[in-house]
């Protein structure tokens, strides 16, 4: 048994002892509804002064944790009690268990405390009776006859992922008629790579004037953080399960496994500002809509996918979780809002971007945009097994193949990484264009500075001209890349490939994994002869009226 050093013993005998009666015990913090989290808890160590009736030392430990837990807050009880107490021994220790009473005589022995046992301790019994009522008055985060199910609803969502195909002012109304809720507004959160989850609002005008506060460029945050708490609507967000990662901000929640996704429900309302509870009634409205969305999602996710948010509406009839309701399904139609949706996007100022009054851009550069790949894109340029291609192939939902004899280490690419909104659009972008029909590289000129580039083009079907890429020729790097590139397109008898893959701001940027990749467009390699633009001026040109 571990004791006491003599230094110790000597220091402890030096304070005062008082004739007082002490009670300690070590218990669960247990409730009638939560004592079977009570091992997760971990047990409250007490020491109380039964003559003063104050507690003069207590600690939260781990159930595993050995019996020096006790003697540890025992020690800070004489030395370091709680206010208004003061260090003292005392002359008697009161315990409810056999064993604590015969370890503390073993450690306590050259303290001159006397240790006795009693079948009840009243007043660390009172103080229990009193955590186990403010534990009981708690109230969960979710009812607890609901819980199970709304978890449920919420991970089917987050497989769902309707983020993908969904931006958040595509907004569905979810009639539901019950529960004095008339019809709610979804809308979706995810696409921009940030936040995941679904708010539900209550009305339209709550919606549109969130909105309108958010894309004001003038609004000081104080304000913002004031339009945020008027939102009135009930949300479902998803987290990092491990809150503890320092980097959190910097990881994508679509690439981690189901078991690091941690969903969270609430409400938030003017008046009531945000809570993280849901009370009876508006558990099941978010049961009711999750369960509603999941099965429109499922029934029309094709034509949400390919685009333009078409007017579709649907009725189901859902199944009530077991309760004490006495209507066990209700009537839901979801429908999408393109009307809506049309608004709050030109509330948002989309569009085409105008020239400034005089500009003009040179006939030189009518045939060739810039406007396709993201500035921020990650580019490389490279080669994928012949493998992986048919690995790619065979996975990506984009695609383009071509009858290609296998010939060399593999088939060359250009690889652009961007986010995943911004590579749906390329992807978009390309295929409205009929496909794409050749990648080159063609000479360019900087007229006022004199360098030299080699420009990467994009040639797609309906002949237009897009730049991914500007390298300077004198560039080592890229010198040696294109001389790679020059010769695997020959091996390939001039076939290549471009492949668009999403997770710039993962784990994965810079090297994007096999899941990243969302298209795969095989095309050709046509040389500047083959292209007959001849050299490019990287300038527009302004032009008085």
């Amino acid at each position: 048994m571990t004791s006491f050093n003599r230094s110790t013993s000597r220091r402890l005998k030096k304070l005062p002892q008082i004739p007082s009666v002490w009670e300690g015990d070590r218990r669960p913090m247990s409730s009638s509804h939560q004592h079977s989290d009570s091992e997760a808890k971990g047990e409250c160590i007490l020491w109380v002064d039964g003559s003063q009736g104050v507690v003069r030392g207590m600690d939260m430990v781990p159930q595993e944790t050995g019996p020096e837990a006790i003697v540890r807050t025992l020690m800070r009880a004489i030395e370091h009690p709680h206010s208004p107490a003061k260090p003292a021994r005392p002359q008697k220790i009161v315990v409810k268990d056999r064993e604590i009473q015969f370890y503390l005589r073993g450690v306590l022995q050259d303290l001159d405390i006397t240790i006795d046992y009693a079948p009840e301790l009243p007043l660390i019994d009172e103080l229990f009776r009193g955590f186990a009522e403010i534990i009981d008055s708690q109230i969960p985060d979710l009812p607890p006859q609901y819980a199970q199910a709304l978890q449920d609803k919420a991970f089917a969502i987050w497989q769902a992922a309707p983020w993908e195909f969904l931006e958040e002012h595509q907004i569905l109304s979810i009639e539901i008629n019950k529960w004095d809720v008339g019809t709610i507004y979804a809308s979706v959160m995810g696409m921009l790579g940030m936040e995941h989850g679904i708010l539900f609002y209550r009305s339209e005008d709550s919606l549109k004037q969130f909105r309108a506060a958010v894309l004001r460029d003038d609004e000081p945050q104080g304000r913002l953080e004031e339009a945020f708490l008027k939102q009135d609507c009930l949300f479902l967000t998803f987290e990092h399960a491990d809150d503890s990662d320092e980097d959190d901000d910097e990881i994508d929640l679509a690439d981690l496994p189901l078991s690091e996704i941690e969903p969270t429900f609430g409400n938030i309302h003017p008046l009531e500002g945000l809570r993280s509870v849901l009370y009876d009634e508006e558990a099941l409205v978010v049961f009711v809509a999750l369960e509603s969305l999941s099965r429109f999602i499922r029934d029309h996710r094709r034509q949400l996918y390919e685009g333009g948010f078409p007017s579709i509406s649907h009725r189901y009839r859902i199944s009530l979780p077991e309760s004490n309701e006495t209507t066990k399904s209700a009537t839901v139609t979801v429908s999408t809002m393109p009307q809506l949706a049309a608004e709050l996007e030109e509330m948002a100022g989309f569009g085409v971007q105008e020239l400034e009054p005089g500009e003009e851009i040179s006939p030189m550069f009518r045939s060739l945009r810039d406007d396709l790949i993201p500035e921020d894109s990650f580019l490389s340029l490279g080669v994928v097994s012949w493998e992986m291609l048919e690995y790619l192939r065979q996975g990506v939902t984009h695609q383009q193949v071509c009858e290609i004899k296998q010939a060399g280490d593999g088939l060359p690419v250009i690889l652009i990484q961007t986010s995943r909104p911004k590579a749906k659009a390329v992807i978009a972008n390309i295929e409205a264009a009929g496909g794409l029909k050749a990648i080159c590289f063609n000479p360019g000129a900087d007229p006022f500075d004199g360098d030299r580039y080699d420009l990467g083009l994009l040639q797609t079907q309906n002949g237009e001209l897009f730049l991914f890429g500007e390298f300077l020729d004198d560039d080592p790097i890229h010198v040696e890349a294109r001389k790679k590139w020059n010769q695997r397109c020959k091996n390939t008898k001039g076939y290549c490939g471009l492949i668009i893959a999403k997770g710039l701001t993962g784990s994965a940027r810079g090297n994007p994994q096999p899941r990243d990749m969302m298209a795969l467009f095989e095309a050709r390699s046509l040389s500047p002869k083959d292209l007959g633009i001849g050299t490019l001026q990287l300038m527009p040109q302004l032009q008085s009226e």
